[in-house]
């Protein structure tokens, strides 16, 4: 009786056991190969099998599903030494995104194994990076050409990934920097040219002023020229009215023009009370002051 239960505990679990390993399950963003000792099974039309997200049967012990993971992957890749059209090196950083586009070949080419895949990607972003940098300078990369690198590479490597099964969505270039050794070099001979730039752009500057001050002195010189010539004619013109004016005040009444001129020169000459005027007395200078019947003829001439 105990060998009879035995014996069918066996045969259940031997059935559970057939069961779990006929039972697979494909979650969503995978896929399956279904695998016979180890080869693609194919299907009637010698197509590979290549199974859909759900639950599904296989024979047990025989057949084997191998699960991919088809959702977007990110590669990123650190400090790959490329050398430019320069001949000087510079460290890369960028990153891929990729995802199985050709299962099949995907698992024949690369055996199912990510890190190999990604590895042989690296390669091939790196043969097209050489091909790229080869034919740019520093300058150009760092500049206006990155995006049209990048382009490139997202492109060429497409190409050759499908032979590994794979779809390259895209290449990004994160940061191009110069290593330790030639970095010192590279930033003292971008300085030097800099400072030449500098140079030729304080002289060509320094030429332009020398142009225009030199302009503006002459412009002034001849605005100064003409302002004299101008205030000498008229001065001369006051002049020469002014003494008309005399000529015609003289000839009208002398006694009192002489008089006048004589008030006009006390005026200017004791202006200052600090000033001092040594003279005799009978000095013509004070003829009026000594004469008081000058003074009346010259009032009378005036009147």
């Amino acid at each position: 009786m105990r060998n009879l239960k035995f014996i069918n505990l066996v045969i259940l679990l031997g059935i559970l056991v057939y069961l779990f390993s006929s039972v697979y399950m494909i979650r969503e963003g995978q896929r399956g190969l279904l695998l016979r000792l180890g080869a693609i099974v194919n299907d009637n039309k010698s197509n590979p099998i290549v199974l859909m997200p759900g639950l599904g049967f296989k024979t047990p012990f025989i057949n084997q599903v191998r699960l991919f993971d088809i959702r977007l992957q990110t590669l990123a890749v650190q400090s790959s030494r490329i050398m430019t059209q320069e001949k000087k090196d510079v460290l890369v950083d960028y990153y891929i995104k990729w995802r199985v586009e050709n299962l099949p070949l995907y698992y024949q080419r690369t055996g199912g194994d990510e890190l190999r895949a990604q590895t042989l990607l690296q390669q091939q972003v790196n043969d097209a990076l050489r091909a790229a940098f080869g034919q740019r300078t520093i300058t150009d990369m760092v500049s206006g050409e990155r995006e049209n690198v990048m382009e490139l590479l997202t492109k060429s490597t497409n190409e050759t990934a499908k032979n590994l099964g794979m779809e390259v969505i895209d290449v990004r270039i994160k940061s191009i920097d110069l290593p330790a050794e030639v970095s010192g070099s590279v930033f003292a001979r971008m300085r030097t040219r800099r400072e030449q730039v500098a140079t030729q752009h304080r002289a060509d500057g320094k030429a332009k002023a020398e142009g225009i001050r030199a302009s503006a002195d002459a412009k002034a010189s001849v605005a100064t020229a003409e302002a004299k010539t101008k205030a000498a004619n008229i001065r001369a013109q006051g002049s020469a009215e002014a003494a008309k004016i005399y000529s015609q005040a003289y000839d009208k009444s002398p006694d009192f023009f002489l008089f006048y001129r004589s008030l006009k020169a006390y005026e200017i000459s004791f202006k200052n009370k600090n000033d001092f005027l040594v003279l005799t007395p009978d000095n013509e200078f004070f003829k009026y002051f000594n004469n008081i019947t000058d003074v009346r003829t010259a009032a009378v001439s005036k009147n």
